[in-house]
Parts: C-alpha cells; structure tokens; sequence
C-alpha cells in the first residue's frame, strides 16, 4: 500500500514554481527548501516527476495513476 503524501499534487507545484522565483532570485535550493520545509531530497524528486506541470495536467496525471492502480 503507497503511503500518502503530505502534500496534493496542485501544493506540490505551487511550491515548486515558487522555488523557481526564489531561484531565479538568487536563493539556493538549501535556502529555499529549508523555507518551504522539505528535505533537498523531495524537492529533486518532486521536480524530476512534477516539474514543468501546470495544474491541471498534474489533476490528469493522479487520475491516470489512481486508474492503473
């Protein structure tokens, strides 16, 4: 049984996209991380499977998910 997220996929993105602004701004990604409160390592990996999403695709993405499950 997969353990549920903390976070829905539309937070996930939201928090990524204002990573990028951070980003884009000058933070590093330990500055940024520690501000949204996630390890380093879940913000690579939500960025390698959610990155580059809008919302709405990541909605279709987790329905996709829940019907091949």
């Amino acid at each position: 049984m997969a353990r549920k997220g903390k976070f829905t996929p539309e937070q996930i993105i939201t928090m990524l996209r204002e990573a990028e602004v951070k980003q884009s701004q000058g933070a590093s990604i330990r500055e940024i991380c520690k501000q949204l409160a996630i390890t380093d390592q879940t913000y690579y990996r939500w960025r390698k499977k959610f990155g580059g999403l809008k919302v709405d695709q990541a909605k279709r993405l987790k329905e996709l998910e829940r019907a091949t499950a």
